[in-house]
């Protein structure tokens, strides 16, 4: 068991939470602590979420009818973009690394801060500079490109591409330097004791993220550089016209974009891997799996990019190495997910809010991961390319796997970051309402992509009304259950009861603090003697009753 070395603190309570040790608005602004960082993030996150799915809502309701409603076919190709470019570039990725990575893992670690407290403070004004960009491509000419501003019409449209490829641009930077950070930190700042094999495996997860984001963010930027060069200097390097290669784009893009999609999900890995264990009171089931499992999935997400590119008349060969290596990474995923189920197995389950993401998560992560498998299986993409079947695979995946994730972690660590307990009734309805909505929504696209619907169309034969419909009706289940998850969580800040150091009866170091913490983590650098994982009053003989 970790030594719980501030426990026996002789004045634990006489120094001030990280929330009040400075005010001011100026103290938040410059300040260099990860914890008021995260708390920033987590701020700036969700309020783009709640943009982007507020577009998510206006398309699903434009498409309640086969005929035009509300939006011309511009303005919903305008809609869909931003939804999709704010999602992923200023939501998802950032999401669990910036907001709960920041403020967990020096606490994890047993670390005061991270390695570099002030490169962090800039990476969230380079996030936010990043942010001021896109939504400036909003308010002036919009985007109609898509998410992914693919050649050649991005380089042709008369909206605002270089505004808005500049803010992805700069966001990258902030995700390079996030991982940076990151990889540093882990590396040098672990507490004595803290070998590779003590390491939580949110650690574990955040490490093999911030990897990725060091290795594969610069490649996005070279490539929307050079589509910004392309547009307004009109060098020839995606234009036919001009000897260049329109497919080229979508190598660099997707070179970088597929391993961006773990960039999102390891994330979310870690944050069940902590759930599961800590929620079923029990040592996780195959530490060393899960953790080499995340590295496996960092290493192979930079060799599967060709699975989006099957039917662009890249080699056959091409196609069959890519597909043969997408199935690959399914084994480091199953692993994870049979270790999860096995460490539930006859555990002294706590039925509580976060619990209950956990096992939401495994039942819209598996169908995501395994829709995949027809996907990377060459002929059967060939049907399904570019059709409502895609788009479901990659909700599950990142609304099902991440976003899961991420609201399920969020109410595991919400007593340590805010020191208040949230009403769990209310966030057991929540989750219901969140997991109910989004199968709803999704597993009707799978249904409605295998007959056939494309992707990014805004009108659409009648013969696929019943199915939108429900799928709509499902979008504004899932938009009220996230709004009462953030009411009842907003409630709880100021009406909810003060939090214990530690709710759920963890070991692993952040549990080990005062709840909230103060502002550098602990009185004393603590020692560890033992795994994040040893639970010492789960009860061998009487837990059969609970699984």
């Amino acid at each position: 068991m970790s030594s719980a070395v501030q426990s026996h603190d002789p004045h634990p309570a006489v120094e001030p939470s990280y929330l009040v040790s400075k005010r001011g608005l100026m103290s938040w602004l410059v300040t260099v602590d990860h914890k008021r960082l995260g708390l920033m993030y987590l701020a700036s996150v969700m309020f783009f979420f709640l943009i982007a799915g507020i577009l998510a809502i206006i398309l699903r309701t434009e498409l309640f009818t086969p005929d035009q409603d509300f939006m011309s076919a511009q303005t919903y190709n305008q809609v869909f973009t931003l939804h999709g470019a704010i999602m992923v570039f200023l939501f998802i990725i950032p999401s669990v690394p910036a907001a709960l990575g920041n403020f967990l893992l020096p606490l994890m670690l047993g670390a005061k801060d991270v390695a570099f407290p002030r490169l962090n403070l800039l990476s969230f004004y380079v996030y936010s500079a990043g942010a001021v960009f896109l939504i400036a491509a909003i308010l002036t000419s919009g985007l109609d490109t898509g998410w992914t501003f693919y050649t050649p019409y991005s380089t042709s449209t008369g909206t605002a591409v270089i505004t808005a490829t500049t803010g992805v641009f700069i966001a990258g930077f902030s995700s390079i330097l996030t991982g940076l950070n990151f990889v540093v930190t882990v590396h040098k700042m672990r507490a004595p004791g803290m070998n590779w094999n003590r390491m939580p495996l949110f650690v574990w997860a955040i490490y093999s993220t911030a990897v990725i984001q060091v290795l594969a963010t610069p490649v996005l930027a070279i490539t929307l550089l050079l589509l910004i060069i392309e547009r307004s200097l009109g060098i020839g390097i995606f234009d036919p016209a001009m000897g260049g290669d329109p497919v080229l784009f979508q190598h660099f893009f997707w070179f970088y974009s597929h391993p961006a999609v773990y960039i999102m999900i390891l994330p979310g890995f870690g944050i069940i891997s902590e759930l599961v264990t800590v929620h079923s009171r029990k040592h996780i089931f195959g530490y060393k799996a899960i953790a080499l499992s995340s590295v496996a999935i960092a290493v192979i997400s930079f060799v599967v990019w060709g699975h989006h590119l099957f039917v662009s008349g890249q080699s056959e060969l091409a196609g069959v190495l890519f597909s043969f290596l997408t199935f690959a990474v399914g084994v480091p995923t199953a692993i994870k997910t049979f270790s999860w189920v096995a460490t539930l197995y006859k555990g002294s389950i706590q039925y509580n809010t976060a619990c209950w993401y956990g096992m939401a998560f495994l039942w819209t992560f598996t169908v995501g991961g395994l829709t995949g498998l027809p996907l990377s299986t060459l002929a059967i993409d060939v049907h399904l390319h570019d059709t409502y079947f895609v788009v479901a695979h990659f909700h599950y995946v990142m609304v099902g796997g991440t976003v899961v994730a991420f609201i399920g972690g969020l109410h595991h660590w919400w007593p340590k970051m805010t020191g208040k307990m949230f009403n769990e009734t209310a966030g057991k309805i929540g989750c219901l309402l969140v997991f109910i909505g989004f199968n709803v929504t999704f597993m009707t696209q799978f249904f409605l992509g295998h007959q056939g619907m494309p992707r990014r169309y805004y009108a659409y034969l009648p013969e696929y009304q019943v199915m939108h419909q429900v799928s709509t009706i499902g979008s504004y289940i899932l938009a009220v259950g996230l709004l009462w998850t953030l009411i009842y969580l907003v409630h709880s800040l100021f009406k909810g009861e003060k939090a214990p150091s530690n709710p759920w009866g963890a070991v692993s170091l952040e549990w080990q603090t005062q709840s909230p913490p103060i502002e550098h983590n602990f009185h004393e650098t603590p020692h560890i003697h033992g795994s994040p994982y040893d639970f010492p009053e789960i009860d061998k003989s009487g837990a059969g009753g609970h699984h």
